[in-house]
């Protein structure tokens, strides 16, 4: 069967320009409670620097593609930063793709490279002076990783409490848990566990909906797809090309609760997500209402979003449509793709920012007191994001000036025709985008000063963000379609002063995922971070959070509140460094 969608492309496009030009509320100075001036970044090189080759991240993804446009082929990868070693610092978990159907595979990955997913220690060194070496060495065999199918993302956390991070991988096929032994080692337990969802998986996310101390699993699926049943899809202009999402039907996504004792029940449908799901591909868990109950946003591809408020009793009920974070500002279903979460106005709350489709422009939702604004065109997102398919993006300080600024990457879906050809079968390539925050008013695009690395035009999918030198900045490993890994270590941030916790629980000593943190300055202002290891797109993130201080040199006051709702305060902690704050340790205010 064939299909045709140049009603698909023109109406998005017109959609697209619709809701930029849709009339927003100017933003006001007022509206953010903590107003500063914006620092200058004053460094003449690169901002961000590709060492992904020079530190021995030697890997290029295999989409398998043959000619028949499979719609696995251009969703991955993801890409995983974790610390599965507990040695301080973050490795890297790659996701590959693999043969699809029958034929010969038009990009072949490096003859040396080895199938599956890879795997990669950090072995991280520093120097007298605080020199750093970074080096990662393809631990995969040793560690026992034995990927099968065909990978699309990454999750991680610890969901059995032992303090050793575990990975949950989604699939073509069945999804895949990996325990971490503690010893270096992982095993396959996904059979023990009960979450081999066998659909096509892209997005996940581990976090404590019930506040019972255990980690729960979110997985959100794509579309009922199978070669079997793959339909052709045609351009416009009459050749082979990928179908869209409303080709095929979506699949309903999965939530499993943590029993506890090493395996999950499937509660999707008890907990009232069965009812309503979409093509899913990006997922954030946060507070979104502020009452100290994880909450979930899912971002679905052209059809409407759900925002999954928890109601406290082990059910959710989905607010989207009523808090303004179903459709874009036009009311108009959007193909959305990546979204992360965060406080990018310093008011305290949760805001969002979602990646779409050419033509339509990315998405800022700004939280206001539990209702979504869209402002996207008066922040200044929607214009410079609509030549752009974006998919991984996230919320980073990248000069520790605290505001959180964006990084987005980008690669269509649909071929660039003028590109197509023999020797660029997969002409899906586009440059990815770095948007600087004015102080919470508006965003600046700032892609051409942030270094040569954002001058290559690739096909990215999966983005993680994460502290990978240990020197007090984020910086951006980014997993391309069909191409090779980046590594974009920043170089700016470790100028200004900055703050670093990471957050874990007692007795269990793992990372408390959806801990919320308030960061006081001297000065009084506040910066709101969340510890959070999802976002993005397919791709597990630093669970740790950087807070970044500007030229205040004081020691801040800290504010934590826990996942189970507990709220504790830190005072006199060191800046420039790293801090890990313990559940039960800190001050009751």
């Amino acid at each position: 069967m064939t299909v045709r969608w140049a009603e698909r492309m023109g109406g998005m496009a017109l959609a697209g320009l619709l809701s930029a030009c849709a009339p927003e509320t100017v933003p006001d100075a007022s509206e953010s409670a903590n107003t500063a001036a914006v620092l200058p970044i004053e460094h003449d090189g690169d901002w961000f620097v590709d060492r992904a080759g020079a530190t021995g991240l030697d890997f290029v993804h295999a989409n398998g593609m043959t000619g028949s446009f499979y719609q696995p082929e251009m969703m991955g990868p993801g890409v995983g930063l974790l610390d599965y070693d507990n040695d301080g610092d973050l490795d890297v978990y790659l996701v590959q793709g693999g043969p699809l159907g029958d034929g010969e595979a038009l990009l072949a990955p490096p003859p040396e490279q080895p199938p599956g997913d890879r795997l990669f220690r950090n072995d991280l060194e520093t120097g007298s002076g605080g020199a750093r070496r970074l080096r990662f060495t393809d631990v995969t065999g040793e560690a026992g990783i034995a990927s099968r199918g065909y990978g699309m993302g990454v999750a991680a956390g610890d969901y059995d409490n032992d303090g050793w991070i575990d990975i949950y991988t989604t699939r073509f096929g069945p999804n895949q848990m990996l325990r971490n032994r503690g010893d270096g080692t992982f095993a396959d337990v996904t059979a023990a566990t009960g979450t081999g969802d066998p659909g096509l998986s892209v997005p996940a996310t581990f976090f404590d909906y019930d506040r019972d101390g255990w980690l729960d699993l979110f997985v959100g699926n794509y579309l009922n797809y199978s070669i079997e049943t793959h339909w052709q899809c045609y351009a416009q202009s009459g050749p082979a090309d990928y179908c869209p999402p409303e080709v095929s039907p979506p699949q309903p996504d999965r939530l499993y609760r943590n029993r506890g004792d090493g395996t999950f029940a499937d509660v999707t449908f008890e907990a009232g997500m069965g009812r309503e799901y979409g093509p899913g591909l990006g997922v954030s868990a946060a507070d979104y209402d502020n009452d100290g109950w994880l909450d979930l946003f899912v971002a679905n591809d052209q059809q409407d979003n759900q925002l999954w408020i928890n109601q406290r009793d082990g059910t959710f009920r989905n607010r989207a449509l009523l808090w303004g974070a179903a459709f874009g500002a036009t009311g108009v279903a959007k193909a959305d793709m990546g979204v992360d979460a965060g406080d990018f106005d310093n008011d305290g709350d949760e805001d969002l920012f979602i990646t779409e489709l050419t033509g339509q422009g990315s998405t800022l939702y700004v939280n206001d007191g539990g209702m979504f604004r869209d402002q996207s065109a008066g922040r200044g997102i929607r214009a410079a994001s609509l030549p752009y398919t974006g998919f991984g993006a996230g919320w980073l300080d990248i000069d520790n000036d605290g505001w959180l600024d964006v990084v987005a990457v980008n690669g269509t879906v649909t071929l660039d025709l003028e590109a197509y050809g023999p020797d660029n079968p997969f002409a899906l390539h586009q440059r990815n985008q770095v948007f600087r925050n004015r102080g919470g008013e508006r965003f600046d695009d700032v892609t051409d000063r942030a270094g040569a690395a954002f001058a290559l035009s690739e096909v990215s999918r999966g983005a993680a963000f994460g502290d990978v030198d240990n020197d007090g900045d984020t910086d951006v490993l980014i997993a391309n379609g069909a191409g090779p890994v980046r590594l974009l270590v920043n170089e700016v941030g470790q100028r200004r002063h900055w703050i670093g916790l990471r957050l874990v629980g007692r007795p269990a000593p793992r990372d408390m995922l959806g801990a919320r943190v308030e960061v006081v300055l001297p000065d009084g202002s506040s910066r709101w971070r969340r510890a959070r290891a999802d976002g993005s797109y397919a791709s597990a993130n630093d669970p740790r959070v950087i807070v970044g201080l500007g030229e205040s040199g004081g020691s801040p006051r800290v504010r934590v509140t826990w996942p189970d709702g507990t709220v504790e305060e830190w005072t006199d902690l060191s800046i420039d460094t790293y801090t890990t704050l313990t559940a039960g340790e800190g001050r009751r205010p």
